[in-house]
């Protein structure tokens, strides 16, 4: 496991106060799953020196006990971020869903009929998604990124060998998409200027596919691949304790954070 100590380097860049939300770039969709993903950042963890009240002036820790917290801060970092992100779904996609459906594509699917041509456009793009997350990740443009390397949810190398798999069947493989290409980049960008919100997506999609992205797996083998369970489902050790161990380095990240 990556040292932590390095983090007080790359603080001073982080700034931004309170979870607020954050578009996905422009025209960013896929022609194969419904928009279900939240993208949203988090708070800064960096609190003031100190705190003006009408009596003069406390400390920040002082202050901080006094505060209210947010919903699922109690529990940790995840948690809250977990609470923020079910909130942005509707009441017809998680219980804890406050999103008011107005669009046409927000409705739930009355039908849905999965094709090989686009599954293998979802493919790819997530294979572009994945590769960029773990370059990003590798090269770690502020040192607590290094904390998430070789997390065991890592993706890109069992997505190389579903396409391979894809093409000694007789599959084209296309080029990643427009929008794909389009949500690479703004990884990319987000990783370098924003890295809570940058974590916020690395957290988003890794977790959306264990969960959700695996019943959508297991649907799509059902209907066109005969029940064939593809490496993109499959993970290297007991997954629940891969999720937990990037939960607890999440948690410990955002805490050293707050302390300094």
């Amino acid at each position: 496991m990556a040292s932590l100590t390095p983090i007080s380097q790359s603080h001073a860049l982080l700034k931004k106060p309170n979870l607020t939300l954050t578009p996905p770039p422009p025209n960013f969709s896929s022609s194969f799953i419904a928009k279900d993903y939240p993208y949203f950042k988090t708070q800064s963890f960096k609190l003031p020196p100190r705190m003006a009240t009408r009596n003069g002036v406390v400390s920040a820790t002082t202050a901080e006990k006094r505060r209210k917290r947010y919903p699922g801060e109690a529990k940790g970092f995840v948690e809250e971020m977990r609470f923020v992100a079910m909130k942005l779904h509707t009441r017809e996609q998680a219980k804890e869903g406050e999103k008011e459906v107005k669009e046409p594509e927000e409705r739930p699917v009355v039908k849905w009929e999965p094709s090989v041509d686009g599954y293998l456009k979802f493919l790819v793009d997530s294979k572009l998604v994945y590769d960029t997350l773990e370059g990003i990740i590798e090269k770690a443009a502020f040192p607590f990124y290094a904390e998430f390397r070789n997390t065991g949810l890592e993706r890109s190398e069992k997505l190389s060998k579903d396409l391979q798999w894809f093409k000694e069947q007789g599959y084209a493989i296309p080029e990643p998409s427009s929008p794909g290409v389009t949500y690479a980049e703004y990884l990319k960008e987000l990783s370098e200027k924003d890295p809570q919100a940058f974590i916020c997506h690395f957290y988003n999609i890794y977790f959306a596919h264990s969960a959700g992205g695996r019943m959508i797996g297991k649907k799509v083998a059902e209907k066109i691949l005969d029940n064939k369970e593809l490496e993109f489902y499959k993970w290297d050790g007991d997954l629940s304790q891969l999720l937990q161990n990037v939960r607890d380095k999440l948690n410990k990240v955002a805490e050293v954070i707050k302390s300094l």
